[in-house]
C-alpha cells in the first residue's frame, strides 16, 4: 500500500514539473531557442500559457494511451512549437508575397504531411483520434492569413469552423470509449478545450485580424530553384493537383479551408487562393447550355442493396443549380467536402455518396440523404427538416436546431443532436438500427446514445389494433 502511495506521488510530482515550465511537456518534446527579447513580447508569452495549459494537458492525455494516438499528439505538440516559431519570425519580417509566404510556412507544411500520412493506407483502430487530430490542425492555418481577399475566414472564424469538422471524429472517439476507457475521453476532452477556448482566444485576444508582420523587418525570399545537372535525367513529373485544384469546374465551397495538406501545397507553390474561387455567374445551371437544371430521378433501392456501382450513375458533383439547390452527387472518398455559401432559402440534395462527410455551413431549408452508403453530413441549422432515405450506415449531426428529421428505407443511421434541437420530431420508416445520441446532463461532453424502436407489437383490444414498441434485447 505505501509503494503505491509513493509511486502516485512521484507521478503527480512528475506532472506538476512538467505544467510548472513555460512550455510544459512540449519543451521537453520540441526545444526551442527563441532567442534576442522575443520571449518578452505580450503575444509570445500568451502563447507559452496556451502551450503549458493546453498542449500539455493533451500530451499528458496522450501519454496514458500511448501508440498511434500518442505519436499523432506529439505531431501536434511539434505543429503548435512550429507556429510558435513562425510567430516570432513574423515580427522580425516583413510581410512576404505569395511565393514568400509559401516559403517561410514551409517548415509549417511539413508537420502538417507528417500528420496526414498517419492516416493513409490501412485504416487504424484509432483512425477516429488520428482524424481528429489532424482535421484540427488545420486551424493552425489562421497564421496563413494575408487579408479579406485571401480566400480564408477571418482567424477567429476559421479555428472555430476547422475544430467543426475535426468534432465529428472527436464525438465518435467520446461515444466509442465512454464506458470502455475514461483516458480516450479525457484526450477527446482536452482537444476540444485545446482549439475551443484555447487557440481561438489567443487569436481573438492577440491576432483577430491576422498576423502583424515588420515593414522594417527582413524580407523573405522564395528558394531559389536549382538548376539542372549536365547530363541529368529530366525531373519527375510535379505530384498531382491536390483536393483543392483537382476539379476545375467545382465551385469554391467543395474545395473545404480545412485541407490542410492542399492549402500548403498551393501556399508552397505561391498561389494560396488559385483553387478558392466563388461560383460564378458561368458554373449556375441556369447559365449552362450543358446542363439541364434537372437532377435525375431513378429507382428507388433497399438498404440490402447496397452493392449499387456510384461510378454508373455519373461524375462527381458540388454545385449550385439555379442560385436554390445544391446537389452534391457521386463524391467516394471525400471526407472534407463542405458547402459555406449557402442561404436559408437554399436547400442541399445529397445523391449516390460513399464513405465521404459533408459539413454545411450556415442556415439551409431543406437537406436530403439518398441512396448514400458510410457517410457523414455534419449541419448547423434547418428552417424545414432532414430527410434520410434508402441509405446505409449513415451519421448526421445537428450542430444548431432542427424541426424535423426522418429516416426511411435505411439500415443504420446516428443522429447526434446539440442541446438546441433535442425537441426535433424523428419519424422512422422501415428503417433499421437507429440511434439517437444527445447531450448529457452535465457539461463534460459526454453524450447519451438512445436506441430507436424497429420492432412493434400490435393487438387487438376492445375493437380496435393497439401498437407498442419492443425494446431491443439489452437496451
Amino acid at each position: 500500500m505505501e509503494g503505491k502511495l509513493i509511486e502516485r506521488l512521484e507521478a503527480a510530482v512528475t506532472r506538476l514539473e512538467a505544467l510548472s515550465s513555460p512550455a510544459g511537456v512540449l519543451s521537453r518534446e520540441f526545444p526551442v531557442d527563441i532567442g534576442g527579447d522575443a520571449v518578452k513580447d505580450p503575444s509570445i508569452l500568451a502563447f507559452d500559457d496556451l502551450i503549458s495549459q493546453y498542449v500539455d494537458v493533451v500530451l499528458v492525455a496522450a501519454e496514458k494511451i500511448g501508440g498511434q494516438v500518442l505519436d499523432v499528439t506529439k505531431i501536434i505538440a511539434e505543429a503548435f512549437s512550429v507556429q510558435r516559431e513562425l510567430l516570432i519570425k513574423i515580427k522580425q519580417t516583413q510581410k512576404p508575397d505569395m511565393a514568400g509566404l509559401g516559403e517561410f510556412l514551409k517548415p509549417f507544411n511539413e508537420v502538417i504531411m507528417k500528420a496526414h500520412r498517419m492516416t493513409e493506407g490501412r485504416r487504424s483502430d484509432f483512425f477516429n483520434h488520428l482524424k481528429t487530430a489532424t482535421d484540427s490542425l488545420t486551424a493552425l492555418a489562421w497564421i496563413a492569413y494575408t487579408g479579406k481577399d485571401c480566400g480564408m475566414s477571418m482567424p477567429i472564424a476559421h479555428v472555430e469552423e476547422s475544430w467543426q469538422m475535426a468534432e465529428f471524429y472527436s464525438n465518435k472517439v467520446l461515444v466509442e470509449y465512454k464506458n470502455k476507457d475514461p483516458n480516450h475521453v479525457e484526450w477527446a476532452k482536452a482537444m476540444k478545450e485545446l482549439y475551443l477556448p484555447g487557440l481561438r482566444d489567443y487569436v481573438k485576444s492577440h491576432y483577430p485580424l491576422g498576423p502583424v508582420w515588420n515593414a522594417s523587418g527582413k524580407k523573405v525570399s522564395p528558394a531559389p530553384a536549382k538548376a539542372p545537372t549536365p547530363g541529368a535525367p529530366a525531373p519527375p513529373p510535379p505530384p498531382p493537383a491536390s483536393i483543392l485544384t483537382s476539379e476545375s469546374s467545382q465551385p469554391s465551397s467543395s474545395r473545404p479551408k480545412d485541407g490542410m495538406a492542399a492549402v500548403f501545397q498551393d501556399i508552397s507553390s505561391g498561389n494560396i487562393t488559385a483553387g478558392l474561387r466563388k461560383v460564378t455567374a458561368d458554373m449556375k445551371t441556369k447559365n449552362r447550355t450543358d446542363r439541364t437544371g434537372i437532377v435525375p430521378v431513378t429507382e428507388k433501392e433497399t438498404p440490402a442493396s447496397s452493392s449499387y456501382s456510384v461510378s454508373k450513375i455519373g461524375p462527381p458533383k458540388l454545385e449550385l443549380h439555379m442560385g436554390r439547390k445544391w446537389v452534391v452527387e457521386n463524391q467516394i472518398g471525400k471526407k472534407d467536402l463542405v458547402i459555406d455559401n449557402c442561404d436559408s432559402k437554399q436547400t442541399v440534395y445529397i445523391y449516390g455518396c460513399k464513405d465521404s462527410v459533408l459539413q454545411i455551413q450556415g442556415k439551409v431549408n431543406n437537406i436530403t440523404v439518398d441512396k448514400c452508403t458510410k457517410i457523414g453530413v455534419v449541419f448547423k441549422d434547418l428552417v424545414a427538416a432532414c430527410e434520410i432515405v434508402n441509405c446505409n450506415s449513415v451519421e448526421v449531426q445537428c450542430q444548431g436546431s432542427a424541426p424535423t428529421i426522418s429516416v426511411d428505407n435505411t439500415a443504420g443511421c446516428q443522429l447526434y443532436l446539440s442541446k438546441e434541437s433535442l425537441g426535433t420530431s424523428i419519424t422512422t420508416a422501415k428503417a433499421t438500427e437507429i440511434n439517437v445520441l444527445v447531450p448529457g446532463d452535465d457539461t463534460d461532453g459526454d453524450w447519451i446514445e438512445h436506441a430507436l424502436p424497429q420492432q412493434f407489437l400490435n393487438e387487438f383490444k376492445d375493437g380496435r389494433f393497439e401498437t407498442t414498441p419492443v425494446s431491443h434485447s439489452g437496451g
